[in-house]
């Protein structure tokens, strides 16, 4: 796997190159700001981009926003502080970039520090450019609770966050479902994804906690690292399984869950902008349930990979542009 590395700061570059190194995989490039990590990756697109987001000349999310439309590939925002930054991984995240993770330091015992969670992550990525591994999931049982409204079940990825803003800022105050959303999103960043959703929006967005339960008007967001699902009562659990899945949370063992939940009638899912398919099956399931199910269209898509495969599996009933995309839900829920 060919790596490109962007990042200003010399003894930053010299880890990165070490972890890459070590992992097996190959450096393709060195660029020292987002400027020319453009002008590299074009010439030389590699398999992955690990991009720092406060750099000279031109920053990691403009850097990421020019890649992605001059010569897209993966992308993996790596900075020194995600909660400093969160303003800009947003931004690095609604222009494509994939997922974040801290940069990896020097230890006291000259051991690298966050290394294995870059390896992770650069390792799930070239598993999604390659082989699906994902395996089916089994719903968890649940006790009943009682009634609950109906549903508006979101998953997103790639491009996710910019593209959640703009269809919850369009939903009115009063929207009568409840809203769950699978984004997939690195757990230690799902607060503050959380809490910037929860700005661009008239809802009240809030991290998911198990035992939540869903109500008319409100929004929950799945926290990252842990899968989330539904039961009877609109009833959150969280869960460490079922089985390996390539994303966790995963939208497809999420939607999966609904199918057994007892949800009413007129609920309604979507994919939006994503890379990957995790989803589809999932759309598939609940269209076979009569479920109102929506994909994104391909050209107001970062990445048409989630949306795409709900397509081609025939589980999307609807393909919307975002910008349409609320009205049409609006126009549901009436």
């Amino acid at each position: 796997m060919r790596v490109g590395i962007v990042n200003d700061m010399h003894m930053a570059v010299e880890v990165l190159k070490r972890v890459v190194l070590a992992a097996g995989f190959k450096v393709a490039w060195i660029a020292f700001n987002g400027e020319e990590a453009v002008t590299k990756c074009c010439k030389d697109v590699p398999d992955v981009v690990l991009m720092d987001l406060i750099m000279p000349v031109m920053d990691g999310a403009e850097s990421t926003r020019r890649i992605m439309k001059e010569c897209p590939c993966s992308i993996l925002v790596v900075t020194a502080s995600i909660e400093a930054n969160a303003s800009k991984v947003f931004e690095a995240m609604g222009a494509g970039a994939l997922d974040v993770v801290t940069t990896p330091e020097v230890g006291v015992n000259g051991d690298l520090d966050g290394a294995k969670n870059l390896i992770a992550k650069i390792s799930l990525i070239r598993r999604l450019q390659g082989i699906d591994t994902e395996k089916s999931s089994t719903p968890v049982a649940f006790t009943p609770t009682g009634r609950i409204p109906k549903l508006l079940a979101i998953g997103s990825s790639t491009g996710g966050p910019t593209a959640l803003a703009t269809v919850l800022g369009a939903l009115p105050e009063n929207f009568p479902a409840a809203i769950v959303i699978i984004q997939h999103v690195d757990g230690s960043f799902s607060e503050n994804l959380a809490n910037w959703l929860d700005g661009q929006t008239k809802l009240k967005v809030t991290l998911a906690k198990r035992g939540d339960i869903i109500r008319p008007g409100s929004v929950l967001l799945a926290p990252g690292n842990r899968h989330m699902l539904l039961g009877p009562g609109g009833v959150v659990q969280l869960t460490d399984g079922p089985g390996e899945n390539l994303y966790v949370p995963s939208v497809d063992v999420f939607f999966s869950s609904l199918c057994c939940a007892g949800i009413p009638e007129g609920s309604a899912a979507v994919i939006l902008t994503g890379m990957g398919a995790d989803g589809a099956k999932g759309l598939l399931e609940l269209k076979d349930k009569k479920w109102l199910t929506i994909a994104q269209d391909k050209e107001s898509s970062v990445v048409w990979g989630m949306p795409g495969a709900a397509v081609k599996l025939d589980a999307a009933k609807k393909v919307i542009s975002i910008d349409n995309m609320a009205p049409a839900l609006i126009r549901h829920f009436k």
